[in-house]
């Protein structure tokens, strides 16, 4: 069919090239000449049209016709350049999809879906109805990140939570080897429990001393070095964006809040063997520099975030600055982890002495099913099942124990003490979904006094959660 094609495309191309004023009939000898020469020049582009298709099908070559056989060609038809095919883009799954390109570029969409319920129980004597039961959705966020090239990525996330949504992570990056920038609102780095993602924590919510000590996301600059198995990172820090808005405290807040922190944190994670080690500690300092600020309290919910009741917690404290530090130390063995932390916070208050605070936490975990936790970039990763449903297993099945203390008495402040004892039954189906039943103990001393003045009892709480994350 192709060769029946060509003398077709010759016949018409040479009507084309028939002048119109040969029409009539009466052909000059100067008009016959010209269109030999230009059945000729036609008869070399076929020529060489069929040698292309032969090589690009395989087909034997033809033999080219003699020089003297083609007439001279005052003017040759120059086959068009081939057009630059974009580069290609490649699709991969990551729990959404992820398109990449070339020169870095990329884009992921992302997402978290978690729903809690929860129960507290209410002690004698107690009449506060922020107890007992209670079902919240806890997170839906929604974003996405990506690369731009030239090392420069981003990442944008808004969160609904408390009945509000909210930035969480906002950021551009910047990447050369082991060196990381980061601009924007994003974490601090203030300790292990509080950078693991919530969707990879070993119980529903994280260490108690990481909410009562006010541990949040904060618009900053970051730096982080990573070479071999160390990790370094620092970052200068302004208060959570909200805090920052115009109208956020009234007059004493918004434009006024010229408060600033300094934060850094050193990781040793080497693999020694097949186990994975890590140890870490972190320093902070800052300045809260609010003009009338309303004050500082540091308090705990009873573990789960389905309840607003706080019965743990100090006073409003008139704090200028704040100075803390953290130890921290994990390993991964199989299907074997153990994780532990430390924490103390100093207050310097406006009136009167310092106030000293302190907390800690110490978790083991094993995988009923032959899994392991996951570890990247100095905290724990979400575990990938390596039988999960649909693929010859029931997923990974994972079971922890944590102790976590909170003191928060220091001489005349008696913001009370929390012994808690949690309990936990993971299971993930797949990658990217994980379903988290929680038990805990929490024994209080010097807590929120009850109808009768006691400050000091225990309450039973149990949670359980979906958790869909990609």
């Amino acid at each position: 069919m192709r060769r029946s094609v060509l003398p077709l495309l010759a016949t018409s191309a040479l009507g084309l090239a028939t002048p119109a004023f040969a029409q009539d009939g009466a052909i000059s000898a100067d008009e016959a000449a010209a269109m030999r020469a230009q059945i000729s020049a036609l008869k070399a582009q076929i020529q060489l049209m069929e040698q292309r298709l032969d090589a690009a099908t395989g087909a034997p070559q033809r033999t080219a016709a003699p020089a003297a056989q083609v007439a001279p060609q005052p003017a040759t038809i120059a086959a068009p350049a081939p057009s630059k095919a974009p580069p290609p883009t490649e699709i991969a799954w990551k729990g959404s999809p992820q398109f990449t390109s070339s020169g870095g570029r990329s884009f992921k969409a992302k997402g978290r879906i978690q729903t809690d319920v929860g129960y507290v129980g209410r002690p004698a004597g107690s009449t506060d109805r922020g107890l007992g039961y209670a079902a919240e959705m806890r997170r839906i966020r929604l974003g996405g990140e990506g690369g731009l090239g030239a090392g420069i990525g981003y990442k944008l996330e808004l969160e609904l939570s408390d009945n509000s949504v909210d930035l969480v992570d906002t950021f551009v990056t910047y990447k050369n080897g082991g060196l990381l920038l980061s601009i924007g609102n994003q974490n601090q780095f203030q300790s292990l429990d509080e950078l693991t993602g919530d969707t990879s924590g070993s119980v529903m919510e994280r260490a108690a001393f990481t909410d009562a000590f006010n541990f949040e996301r904060r618009l900053g600059i970051a730096a982080q070095y990573e070479k071999a198995a160390w990790l370094l990172q620092a970052g200068l820090f302004a208060d959570d964006i909200t805090a920052l808005s115009n109208d956020s405290d009234g007059e004493t807040g918004g434009d006024e809040n010229n408060s600033y922190g300094l934060d850094g944190r050193l990781v040793y994670a080497p693999k020694l063997g097949d186990m994975q080690l890590h140890l870490g500690g972190s320093a902070h300092w800052r300045d809260l520099k609010r003009v009338g600020d309303a004050g500082t309290r540091y308090r705990q919910r009873p573990f789960v975030h389905t309840s607003n009741t706080r019965l743990i917690g100090t006073s409003t404290l008139d704090v200028k600055d704040e100075a803390h530090y953290g130890l921290e130390a994990a390993f991964v063995r199989g299907r074997l982890h153990g994780a532990a932390e430390t924490h103390w916070l100093r207050s310097d208050l406006a009136a009167g002495p310092d106030a000293e605070f302190f907390g800690g936490y110490a978790e083991l975990g094993w995988f009923l099913t032959d899994d392991t936790r996951g570890y990247k970039g100095g905290i724990f990763d979400r575990a990938k099942p390596r039988k999960p449903l649909g693929g010859g297993g029931l997923g990974a099945v994972q079971v922890n124990a944590r102790y976590d203390y909170l003191d928060l008495n220091d001489g005349a402040i008696v913001g009370g003490r929390q012994d808690a004892w949690i309990a936990a039954l993971i299971w993930q189906p797949v990658e990217y979904l994980r379903f988290n039943v929680n038990y805990a103990y929490l024994s209080y001393q010097g807590a929120t006094p009850l109808a009768g003045g006691d400050r000091d009892y225990s309450v039973h709480v149990t949670g359980a959660r979906m958790e869909l994350d990609f």
